[in-house]
């Protein structure tokens, strides 16, 4: 009896292990047979940035698509698009959340919840799922030392340094119309003092600054040039590497950082609607967020999903500015207005 228990345990075991390998062999039959295959089809992307080329040749080739670039900043997508009365582009990478939520509102934007969104922090992510953020930009000064010394002036340390006369004609802003970044720091600036207060520090601020950049990236070539003492510019890596090998000098503002997310978002109607939402399912996988968090360059990418880790550039966190972040849609429009008010054609 015990022999033919000992024969059937044997015999059991040797089922279970059939078993196993054929469910594995069904899986990976499966996962095989459900890969994705555009056939070489294109998505054009609207990117500030073509830094993140390696993010997207991964994913054409995961998926046997193409991709094509087109460099613009926020709010060109935006007034491009509502001038030409259709999609430029299948997908939206990178740029203040402000514009994107001004396209969503605008009916700009197609709807589609990402497989993986669920992941990502409250905030992040619009509610609808028109929207959802890659990471976030910090905003602080890129310093020229050698232009300042020159003057005789020090390196600022405070957004309320840079209403001081003595800085005129040094300082160098893009257009927040332009620019997601800069109308991230007016935006925190007003809620960070109040609608009133805040204006009155921009009122100070514009008298400081003889004109207010196209694109986005003139801040920190220009400072890096020489042109100007003091940028305004996004925080990253780029900024620290420039910062080292020109000596200058990267300043996280001591009485508070402005910040903004950084959107993705499909736009509706366009030629490849299918790759973008591919698209988006694909970077929500851990090992894509990670990349994307290492060709930003940034310290805040942590803050929108849990696991991916930024470049660790000394960001204080604990200054960043507490920030609503739906005003930045909802007040836009009425935000962008006074400022074109109060600068005029600078």
């Amino acid at each position: 009896m015990k022999r033919i228990l000992k024969v059937l345990t044997i015999i059991l075991s040797i089922s279970l292990i059939l078993l196993g390998c054929g469910q594995k062999q069904a899986t990976e039959s499966k996962k095989e047979t459900s890969k994705i295959d555009f056939g070489g089809k294109t998505m054009n992307v609207v990117a500030t940035s073509e830094k993140y080329k390696k993010l997207f040749d991964k994913f054409a080739a995961e998926t046997n698509s193409k991709v094509e670039f087109l460099s613009m900043s926020s709010g060109e997508v935006i007034s491009r698009t509502k001038a030409e009365g259709k999609p430029m582009a299948d997908l939206w990478f990178g740029g203040g959340i402000d514009a994107f939520m001004a396209a969503k509102k605008d009916g700009l934007l197609e709807q589609y919840e990402a497989k993986g969104s669920d992941k990502i922090k409250e905030g992040f992510k619009d509610t609808e799922n028109y929207w959802l953020s890659k990471g976030i930009t910090v905003v602080g000064f890129l310093v020229n030392e050698n232009v300042l010394k020159e003057k005789g002036l020090e390196v600022p340390k405070k957004w309320s340094d840079l209403t001081d006369p003595k800085y005129k004609g040094t300082i160098i802003m893009s257009n927040p119309a332009i620019s997601g970044t800069n109308f991230g720091a007016v935006a925190g600036i007003l809620g960070q003092k109040g609608t009133e207060k805040g204006w009155e520090y921009w009122t100070a601020f514009n008298k400081n600054v003889d004109f207010y950049s196209k694109r986005g990236k003139d801040p920190q070539e220009k400072t890096v040039a020489g042109e100007f003492g003091i940028g305004i510019i996004p925080v990253d890596k780029s900024a620290f590497d420039a910062a080292k090998k020109h000596n200058l000098k990267v300043v996280y503002p001591e009485d508070g950082i402005p910040w903004i997310p950084e959107g993705v978002a499909i736009f509706k109607n366009s030629q490849a609607t299918d790759i973008a939402k591919a698209f988006e399912d694909f970077i929500l996988k851990p090992e894509n967020q990670q990349l994307i968090a290492e060709l930003d360059g940034k310290d805040g990418a942590q803050m929108v999903i849990d696991g991916s880790k930024g470049s660790d550039l000394g960001l204080p966190k604990d200054k960043l500015l507490k920030e609503d972040l739906a005003s930045f849609g909802n007040e836009r429009s009425a935000i962008l207005k006074k400022w074109k008010e109060l600068v005029g054609d600078k």
